[in-house]
């Protein structure tokens, strides 16, 4: 493979997020997103992992092409640390992807694959930074809230420019910016240490029996399209098995409620999760440097809290393919925001701001 900054000639960018659970990749053509696709990839499993996603990808994912490629997977617990993870990536990346191959180092820019463990620490889960970047290209101030399977990322944008106080994932947790919550993979337990249940209050069995996506499943918010992981026991994603699964969660059978008592237990779950959120987000706007006007730009799988989290901050709630829409073509908009750091490298690649975001 060829390695080059991005801004390299070339019509063809695909911009990479490379996670520990998704793979994600925008096909970006003379400076328009073209294509978008999402895809499982068990990285915890090891590099491997990501040949048999890449293969699974649709074609262009591997044509050549100058590809501009963030990532979070160096967290996963495959890799003895991050800077390691970083390095292995970055390797993966340039003996794998067809043609130039950049890295997002956040605020250092884009780097070559070989750089890129000497640039671990702003390499590292920068993804966020990328989608606050391509943000405040539309909007000089607001509140990017990008809720995903896993994780939820707020950060504020002042100037056109994100302006987090927190940068690593460490940092990011102390100041609010990142919450370890998600609308696909998080345990129920993870959102409190009790529930109510047919007028009392029961503690929550310690066990993972349950995730979001089963609460969110039953709710009927979450799009099968992004109902992509297995389930906590590994069985189906029926109304049925959803009930049983959350039943557990309260030490009880499915046969000892009906269904609209389990709707409202998940209704519960899906409640405490938005108050995380929101304290977090009321966190941030303490601060005071973010205008009252100030819109929340959302987006991720989770899109659909974050317009609910728009709504109690009593702001603007703007999607991310709205942002975008003229960089946007039709059939790729169902998982641009689902993808959107994907989607913003790409951009970023293919038409990098005249100064790099700080």
């Amino acid at each position: 493979m060829t390695h080059a900054h991005p801004s390299a000639p070339l019509r063809r960018v695909i911009g990479w997020d490379l996670g520990g659970v998704h793979v994600k990749a925008a096909l970006v053509e003379d400076g328009r997103v073209q294509a978008v696709v999402q895809a499982p990839c068990p990285l915890w499993n090891g590099l491997p992992a990501l040949d048999a996603t890449l293969a699974a990808l649709p074609g262009w994912a591997r044509e050549p092409a100058r590809h501009a490629v963030t990532m979070t997977g160096e967290l996963t617990d495959c890799f003895p640390d991050r800077a390691a993870g970083v390095a292995q990536l970055a390797a993966w990346a340039a003996g794998h992807l067809p043609g130039a191959v950049a890295i997002y180092a956040g605020r250092s820019g884009f780097v070559a694959p070989e750089a890129a463990a000497a640039h671990a620490a702003d390499v590292a889960s920068a993804n966020w930074h990328a989608t606050a970047c391509l943000v405040g290209l539309a909007r000089p101030a607001a509140l990017l809230v990008d809720i995903g399977s896993t994780t939820a990322d707020l950060i504020p944008i002042i100037d056109g420019r994100p302006r987090a106080l927190g940068y690593s994932d460490a940092e990011r947790l102390e100041t609010g910016e990142l919450v370890y919550t998600g609308v696909v993979r998080t345990p129920l337990l993870a959102l409190g240490r009790s529930a109510p249940f047919r007028g009392r209050r029961t503690a929550l069995m310690a066990e993972c029996f349950a995730t979001t996506a089963d609460a969110y499943r039953l709710l009927g918010l979450l799009p099968e399209v992004e109902d992509q992981q297995d389930t906590a026991d590994l069985k189906g994603k029926s109304t049925h098995e959803t009930e049983i699964r959350l039943a557990r969660m309260i030490g009880r059978d499915r046969h000892e409620g009906a269904g609209p008592d389990w709707i409202r237990l998940a209704g519960h779950f899906a409640e405490a999760q938005l108050r995380l959120l929101h304290d977090a987000a009321g966190l941030i706007l303490s601060r005071g440097d973010l205008p009252e006007d100030a819109p929340l730009a959302v987006c991720g799988a989770g899109r659909f809290v974050a317009a609910r989290l728009a709504a109690r901050l009593g702001r603007t709630a703007e999607d991310l393919t709205g942002l975008i829409a003229p960089r946007l073509a039709p059939e790729a908009t169902a998982f641009a925001s689902t993808c959107g750091p994907a989607v913003a490298v790409g951009l970023l690649a293919a038409a990098p701001p005249v100064t790099a975001p700080q």
